[in-house]
């Protein structure tokens, strides 16, 4: 029992330590879990006990398993299990496992998306297109990119991603919500 209680008083500064690495406040992830900002504060200084129905949101929020929010051992199993998302005429499979900061998503556009329709929000975006030839408006730019090519723009601009042909387009996002931005770095000699 003595074991059960280490384990549990761990989950506490587990989560905290997990949420300020993620750069989340409480109010985003109370946003995101429905679980109220006390709770949320108590849960992660000890003053709440952690049962199921607070770890699975924040489990489901974090993207991550419950084994990591309690400390479970390591499977050894290092793969990202991938869970494709439908939104709109888009499929989106996440290649990243934590809210905040960058996320990268594998994008998968059908060719029969319609009428462009320009839209606009937070963020900054790169893609790398992998198939297919991608048809991209940002702005007043009208482009066709081909696999192996980049593009980067801010989101605030208004832009449309759609099949350039009558096949399917398969591209890589990384996207920034607060208008991060890829970098590249390399060491200096």
């Amino acid at each position: 029992m003595e074991d059960l209680t280490h384990v549990l008083a761990a989950v506490g500064p587990r989560l905290r330590t997990l949420r300020r690495q993620r750069g989340t406040t409480l109010a985003e992830l109370s946003e995101l879990t429905g679980i109220s900002e006390s709770t949320l504060s108590r849960l992660e200084s000890g003053g709440r006990r952690p049962n199921l129905e607070l770890l699975l949101p924040l489990a489901r929020a974090y993207a991550v398993p419950l084994d990591d929010l309690v400390g479970a051992p390591q499977t050894g199993d290092p793969r990202v299990h991938l869970r494709p998302v439908r939104r709109d005429d888009m499929i989106f499979v996440p290649l990243t496992r934590r809210p905040g900061g960058l996320q990268a998503h594998k994008l998968v556009l059908r060719p029969d998306r319609g009428e462009p329709e320009l839209k606009t929000h937070e963020g900054f975006e790169w893609l790398y297109v992998l198939d297919g030839r991608l048809r991209l408006l940002v702005g007043d730019a009208d482009v066709v990119l081909r696999p192996g090519e980049v593009a980067e723009f801010d989101t605030h601009l208004p832009h449309w991603l759609g099949a350039a042909d009558d096949r399917p387009v398969e591209l890589l996002i990384l996207f920034g919500r607060q208008g991060e931005r890829a970098h590249l770095r390399a060491r200096s000699r």
